[in-house]
């Protein structure tokens, strides 16, 4: 049975795309490393790296499970593993139950005021997963619950807020809209074939839900301005968002309405640089050469 279980593990993951937690984490560690003013204590790195991913997992599982019936009827989403029947809904709900305890618990750890949060912040994580059954901005609110990662490391540091993150998760919020539009792109025909089913894309148009997308990342690039100069940071951190703006422009030279062909390329490659080199420039800046 337990082997059984462990077998299981790698395609969990899978099925969740663990590795994309490659977008919220790296952001929030951003968020940390300017309200601490470098590295803070180990316990408190610790605790907000497994809030992150716990939360992240939990909202993931019920992903899946309130998808399900959608996903079996998407030939780009039907070989998931919950819908061919190589992991049980079951399986998902006793990890979603295990995500949302460990996020909850590891909140308590961090201060009383991410305990306190963490209910509201989970029933936002959770509740992504239903708004595209009733309004096509749901790539907004999925843009809120990425967006959340940063202002609750800001939280698990000062147990307060401010503008500065407030600015950095305005920025998290316009960017994952703005590559979540892009990637519905794909699905706009059997978004269009389920009544109940709302996007941008659908809505729009993929030519002008492009035009949005653009729109979402340029704004997203002016708050990041906006953030690194009201956080004091430094020419590294400038740099990297510059670089910012250099992924974003590629990754609306990689598509077009007429070829989304290389959209996994805009959506995967692009976005994990985007998330992980501007935390490694900040790192450098506050850390290294601060």
């Amino acid at each position: 049975m337990i082997s059984q279980t462990l077998h299981k593990i790698p395609l969990f993951l899978e099925s969740i795309k663990f590795s994309h937690s490659v977008f919220a984490l790296p952001f929030a560690l951003v968020a940390m490393l300017v309200a601490a003013g470098g590295i803070p204590g180990f316990w408190t790195l610790f605790w907000i790296v497994v809030a992150v991913v716990a939360a992240r997992t939990a909202a993931m599982s019920f992903n899946r499970l309130a998808d399900v019936y959608y996903d079996a009827r998407n030939p780009r989403t039907a070989g998931r593993p919950l819908v061919t029947g190589e992991l049980t809904e079951r399986q998902h709900q006793v990890a979603l139950i295990l995500a949302a305890m460990v996020f909850v618990f590891a909140a308590a750890m961090l201060n009383r005021t991410c305990l306190y949060l963490s209910p509201p912040v989970l029933a936002i994580l959770l509740g992504y997963s239903l708004t595209k059954r009733f309004t096509s901005y749901s790539h907004y609110v999925l843009g809120l619950a990425l967006g959340l990662a940063p202002l609750g490391a800001w939280v698990a540091v000062t147990e307060s807020l401010s503008l500065v993150p407030v600015l950095l998760s305005l920025a998290v919020i316009l960017w994952v809209a703005g590559f979540d539009i892009l990637y519905a792109c794909q699905d706009v025909e059997v978004d269009r074939a389920e009544k109940d089913l709302h996007s941008l894309p659908k809505r729009l148009g993929v030519e002008e839900a492009m035009t949005l997308a653009r729109r979402s990342h340029a704004a997203s690039l002016l708050v990041l301005f906006l953030f690194w100069w009201s956080a004091g940071l430094g020419f590294l951190s400038l740099l990297g968002m510059l670089g910012v703006g250099a992924l974003l422009l590629r990754q609306h030279r990689l598509v077009s309405p007429r070829d989304l062909g290389r959209i996994n390329a805009a959506f995967f490659t692009s976005n994990g640089l985007i998330s992980v080199g501007f935390f490694v420039l900040v790192f450098l800046d506050l850390v290294v050469f601060g």
